[in-house]
């Protein structure tokens, strides 16, 4: 008895705890809904008459009950780690669908599955797959949903953290996600970073993140994350998503992208770390002239300033015309 009753407390003191953290008013409204129909007159034949019962206060509840709403209570978004759940199954379905390099890897690693909605698609398929999940309620949620064989695919650390090379013992892998909009980009750079690991990416950015990333010379949303990425991947703008197909909605669009890393990305003509201190500091001061954000690069370098590409800006610069000017200024 004494120990039904702590599990009683413990579960009044949770819930209130999710009810403090919950601030939008529709999850407040299903909460106390729950709440309503969990403490409801519940009629049990008990020495042939009916005894009318309250839930909270029925000490033969089981403990697995509590804990099952618990983490129900819990799937909550969560602005700490960008989560924007997805709400369509034929928007997830399409993401999956996108994958098409498959001749190149035989694994797939789901970054930020959240519920399972984009899972769902890919848990079945003939890949080795996996996924990683920083967040430890929603890891909870899926291994409720999948079952303890889940517990071999999940992975319950951040993405950012990850050693990529430990995952699938060196193994090629493609990348696939809704990701986590507040490191959208940083998931970019790592996956330049371990392109010998990753032929293909494919997930949902900021609408305005997915542009920069396809974008060409001459756009203004073409910057330091088109130049990079496409000096190995060639990039592809599938698909738009509305905000409304989010739960909570974002406050920018949404759209699918898709890298596919090129066949000569091992000869990008020069090296990647000049390419990138080049690209940065000309994107640093973008409506300056090449021979102003680069002049720290330049300065003892005299045959170098009367060449017209610096009197050029940084966005009127192809990838091959950023990859000679690296060469310009290192060799």
């Amino acid at each position: 008895m004494v120990f039904r009753i702590i599990e009683v407390l413990r579960f009044n003191a949770q819930f209130a705890r999710v009810r403090a953290m919950n601030h939008s008013p529709v999850a407040n409204f299903l909460l106390v809904f729950i709440l309503i129909c969990l403490i409801k007159v519940s009629f049990s034949i008990r020495s042939n008459k009916r005894k009318p019962t309250f839930w909270l206060f029925d000490f033969e509840l089981r403990s697995q009950n509590i804990e099952l709403f618990c983490i129900f209570a819990h799937m909550r978004a969560k602005k700490s780690y960008g989560q924007h759940f997805l709400l369509h199954d034929e928007i997830a379905k399409r993401i999956a669908d996108a994958l098409e390099n498959n001749t190149a890897y035989s694994n797939v690693l789901e970054v930020g599955p959240g519920k399972g909605m984009l899972t769902q698609f890919l848990i079945n398929n003939d890949y080795n797959f996996k996924a990683v999940e920083a967040d430890w309620d929603m890891a909870d949620y899926l291994r409720q949903t999948y079952g303890e064989a889940f517990n071999d695919q999940l992975i319950q650390a951040d993405f950012m953290k990850l050693n990529l090379n430990e995952i699938f013992d060196g193994q090629p892998f493609a990348l696939i996600g809704n990701y986590p909009y507040n490191i959208s980009s940083q998931i970019l750079f790592k996956t330049v970073e371990h392109r010998t690991l990753i032929p293909e990416m494919v997930g949902m950015f900021q609408k305005e993140v997915a542009q920069r990333v396809v974008a060409k010379e001459g756009s203004k949303t073409y910057g330091v994350v088109s130049v990079l990425i496409q000096a190995y991947y060639d990039c592809e703008l599938l698909f738009s998503v509305k905000k409304g197909s989010f739960s909570p909605p974002p406050k920018v669009e949404s759209a699918v992208i898709r890298l596919t890393r090129k066949k000569d990305y091992q000869a990008l003509g020069c090296d990647y770390k000049h390419l990138r201190q080049v690209v940065k500091m000309s994107f640093g001061m973008r409506r300056k002239m090449l021979r102003n954000s680069l002049k720290t690069l330049i300065q003892n370098k005299e045959s170098l300033a009367p060449l017209e590409v610096f009197n050029r800006r940084p966005e009127q610069l192809s990838l091959k015309e950023f990859i000679d000017l690296t060469n310009l200024i290192f060799n």
